[in-house]
């Protein structure tokens, strides 16, 4: 990373700089002392969605479900299984639709389960259907290697 990286807090919505001589996965929220990468993906508010997209250097990938959507349920710890293998080299955040539904239709989700990737506040890709960790950890991958 480079020493103008800076990655949102899931829990206080507070903007930190990553230096690059420290690791970013032992960072802490320089406002509330929460670990910045916990491995886990954050369920979060429209409004730490809104900022994680806006003010993030580190790549976002947002799964847009809902709580009675099977797909969704089933996706759910493959999606935990993707965020331990590849956070701080992206973050990975939960949005739910039924409780944002007017970011849900900004977005133009038609299909749930959804994932978005943005990077520097742009949407660079997105994939609907149920994955397994090893196939959303290739999708990732491929995307973040992609030309910009």
């Amino acid at each position: 990373m480079n020493t103008e990286e800076r990655a949102v807090c899931t829990s206080c919505g507070a903007i930190n700089r990553l230096p690059a001589d420290r690791t970013a996965a032992d960072a802490k929220c320089g406002n509330c002392g929460q670990k910045l990468f916990s491995g886990k993906p954050a369920d979060v508010s429209g409004a730490i969605f809104e900022r994680q997209i806006a003010r993030s250097t580190v790549p976002v990938v947002i799964d847009v479900w809902a709580p009675w959507c099977g797909p969704c349920r089933a996706m759910a710890p493959e999606f935990a299984k993707a965020a331990a293998a590849l956070e701080p080299q992206a973050r990975f955040i939960k949005l739910n639709s039924d409780v944002e539904q007017a970011i849900a239709g900004r977005l133009g989700i038609r299909g749930i389960p959804t994932m978005l990737l943005y990077r520097d506040g742009k949407e660079i890709a997105r994939v609907s259907g149920a994955m397994s960790a090893a196939q959303i950890g290739g999708w990732v991958n491929q995307q973040l290697k992609a030309p910009a």
